[in-house]
C-alpha cells in the first residue's frame, strides 16, 4: 500500500518534498501529477526504480522513458541542444511538451533510446514537480499514469477515470501518491522531435498550435 502525500498543488509544504525526495533517492516509485496528465516516475538514478516503472506500464526496454528537467540550462546537461533545437525550445518552456534530443553521458541506458540513442525530456511548468526537481538535484521519470492508453499518435487519452479511481488502481504498484487535489488531466503533452534540422510535431497534444507558429512541423 503507497504512502499517501496531500500536497498543495500552488505552495507545496517543504517538509514534505523533502520526505518525498529521500524516499525517491531511497528507490521509491510514486504516482503524482504534472501539468498535462498524472505520471508515474522516479530518480532518474534510480535504476531499479526505472525497472519497476517499465514493468508496471509493460514497457519495453527498446521504448525510450521521457524525464523532466527543472530548466533549459538544466536540459543542456542531459541533452545535445543546437542553436536550432534552442531557438524554438526557449520559447515554450516551461510548458506541456516534450523534446525528442540526442543523449549525453548523463542519461542511464536504461531510459534513451538504445539505437538512436535519445531521450524525451520536458520542462514542466506545475510548482509540486518544480519543487521536488529541485529538492532531488536530478531529473524524475515521467510517463502517463493512464496505463491503457500511452500511443504516440493519440492526443488525447481516452480513459477518463477520477482521481480516487487512479490512486485505487495503483496503490499496490508505487510506494508513494502525491495527491494534490488536481483531477487527472486527460491531454497528453506535445512531442517535439528536435533531432533533425527541422522541429517536427510527432504528436499533436496540449499547446501543438504554439508549437507550430514557431515553426515546428506536423508529421503527416
Amino acid at each position: 500500500m503507497a504512502t499517501i502525500y496531500e500536497i498543495h498543488p500552488k505552495n507545496p509544504q517543504s517538509r514534505r518534498i523533502e520526505e518525498i525526495k529521500n524516499a525517491l533517492q531511497n528507490g521509491a516509485v510514486m504516482l503524482y501529477p504534472t501539468d498535462t496528465v498524472y505520471a508515474i516516475g522516479c530518480d532518474l538514478n534510480a535504476k531499479s526504480a526505472i525497472e519497476r516503472v517499465r514493468q508496471i506500464k509493460q514497457m519495453s526496454n527498446e521504448k525510450p522513458l521521457t524525464f523532466l528537467c527543472p530548466s533549459l540550462s538544466n536540459v543542456a546537461h542531459y541533452a545535445v541542444v543546437t542553436d536550432e533545437a534552442y531557438r524554438i525550445m526557449r520559447h515554450l518552456v516551461p510548458g506541456t511538451y516534450t523534446f525528442l534530443l540526442p543523449a549525453t553521458k548523463l542519461v542511464p541506458k536504461v531510459v534513451m533510446n538504445p539505437k538512436r540513442k535519445t531521450t524525451g525530456i520536458r520542462v514542466p511548468d506545475h510548482p509540486v514537480n518544480l519543487a521536488l526537481l529541485n529538492a532531488l538535484e536530478n531529473p524524475i521519470i515521467s510517463t502517463s499514469a493512464h496505463l491503457f492508453n500511452d500511443d504516440v499518435s493519440q492526443p488525447m487519452i481516452t480513459t477518463q477515470v477520477g482521481r480516487a479511481e487512479l490512486f485505487d488502481a495503483l496503490d499496490n504498484l508505487v510506494d508513494i501518491i502525491i495527491d494534490s487535489g488536481e483531477e487527472p488531466g486527460y491531454q497528453v503533452s506535445t512531442i517535439l522531435d528536435l533531432t533533425g534540422s527541422e522541429p517536427v510535431i510527432l504528436r499533436q497534444g496540449l499547446g501543438w498550435q504554439e508549437a507550430a507558429a514557431w515553426g515546428a512541423v506536423p508529421v503527416e
